[in-house]
């Protein structure tokens, strides 16, 4: 049973929410109490925490929010950190408050900050009694990674964390768990192709779930219940069913499963259902495995770079509604740094169909506006050639008289006789 231990809401954004998003700020408000709702930001996590705040409090209060900036930030110039973490009065404004906002910036600040050492102070103390009297606490970008019981602190080479770079206090660390022990989050996640880090570090940290939240979107988790609103989606991640292989000296992973979720959709970690926005279901259901199955992809794409710009929604779509019953793509470095122990190890990911592989567009078949649920991922470790590819050598001038002029074998149109191109 997947829930989570408190009474209160969680709304993770996934990073570079628009100012303009209102749809995403409205239900923020609307969920911390509505018009007048009092909301403590904290921009602790900010290199400009002025600045950084008072865009959020701008947005909040347009959306008829009553919304303070307290200042507990290791960046605010003029300001004793200590002092105002520890002021009775300020922990008294924000302990009166309906919810709490976390900036963007890097999280590492709000959980030195917040909690040194995995200590929590009496300022944390207060903001864990407004989400355990049923309040709200959210977060964009550094704020949403520290929901979760553990968090990535500083981890932005996914291909790194996919050779085993992995260590506590440095790539991962202690979150503010405001989700309990069975689901991690990440951010930015589509963008920035985090599946990298996603899978490695599920299996090292022992979660069964974890869910990838994109820019300019948001998730609102209740209990066990989660749902997604803004411009993009979520990518939620389940390795109940996964294993690996212990023999081979590298990270590896089969029969991982996948899902996205699009904004209006709903779904439920206790029980694994999903459920649609309302407007997708005016659209055909695809399903791979259905009698009468038409493609409404040609692609054959091959990802070369799995773990870039969205590339792991597109492999899925094209798994979803293409014509193969798998997709393949890799993660690699083309251009090894120095230090690195395995310049030529790489990674396959094969995208497959298996039971449950369905999902709905809304508009043009592959556009982003899908929902994908339980795409089947293997990760394969495969060794790269270095250089990947070498010039074509020229080849000497009477050969190439000879292939001109149709001699060897070939005809002047560059065909062999066999309908086998050699050009």
């Amino acid at each position: 049973m997947v829930s989570n231990a408190h009474a209160g809401t969680v709304f993770v954004i996934g990073g570079a929410l628009k100012a303009d998003s209102d749809a995403v700020w409205q239900r923020l408000v609307d969920e911390a109490g509505g018009a007048g709702a009092p909301i403590a930001v904290f921009a602790t996590a900010a290199t400009d925490p002025e600045r950084s705040a008072a865009q959020i409090v701008a947005a909040l209060e347009r959306c008829g929010a009553r919304a303070e900036h307290i200042p507990v930030a290791p960046h605010l110039a003029g300001v004793d950190l200590q002092a105002t973490l520890h002021d009775p009065a300020l922990i008294s404004r924000v302990a009166e408050c309906r919810a709490v906002f976390f900036s963007g910036g890097a999280q590492e600040l709000i959980v030195d900050t917040l909690q040194p050492g995995g200590r929590p102070t009496a300022m944390l103390g207060a903001i864990r009694a407004i989400f355990d009297a049923g309040g709200l606490i959210a977060g964009t970008s550094a704020g949403a990674a520290v929901m979760s019981r553990m968090m990535f602190r500083d981890a932005m080479d996914n291909l790194a964390i996919l050779k085993g770079q992995w260590r506590a206090g440095q790539e991962y660390d202690r979150g503010l768990d405001f989700l309990g022990p069975d689901l991690l989050i990440d951010q930015h996640f589509l963008k920035r192709g985090r599946i990298g880090r996603m899978l490695p570090a599920m299996q090292a940290l022992g979660y069964r779930l974890g869910l990838g939240v994109d820019e300019n979107a948001a998730v609102v988790i209740k209990g066990s219940r989660l749902e997604v609103i803004g411009g993009s989606g979520a990518m939620l991640v389940d390795l109940g069913e996964a294993t690996s292989d212990a023999a081979l000296p590298a990270f590896n992973l089969r029969d991982a499963r996948l899902s996205y979720l699009g904004s209006g959709d709903r779904h439920d970690l206790a029980s694994g259902q999903t459920t649609p926005a309302e407007y997708k279901l005016h659209a055909a259901r695809i399903d791979p495995a259905s009698s009468g199955f038409e493609p409404g992809l040609q692609s054959d794409r091959y990802f070369l770079d799995i773990l870039g710009d969205d590339c792991i929604l597109g492999a899925m779509t094209q798994l979803l509604d293409g014509p193969l019953p798998e997709v393949r793509g890799l993660a690699y470095r083309a251009n090894p740094r120095p230090g690195d122990a395995a310049p030529d190890l790489g990674f396959e990911f094969r995208l497959h169909r298996g039971p449950g592989l369905v999902g709905w567009c809304s508009a043009a078949p592959g556009g982003e506006d899908c929902t994908v649920l339980q795409a089947r991922l293997d990760v394969i470790p495969v060794r790269v050639a270095n250089p990947l590819f070498t010039p074509l050598a020229a080849l000497p001038r009477p050969v190439v008289e000879s292939v001109l002029s149709g001699h060897g074998g070939r005809k002047e149109n560059g065909h062999d006789g066999s309908g086998n191109d050699q050009w």
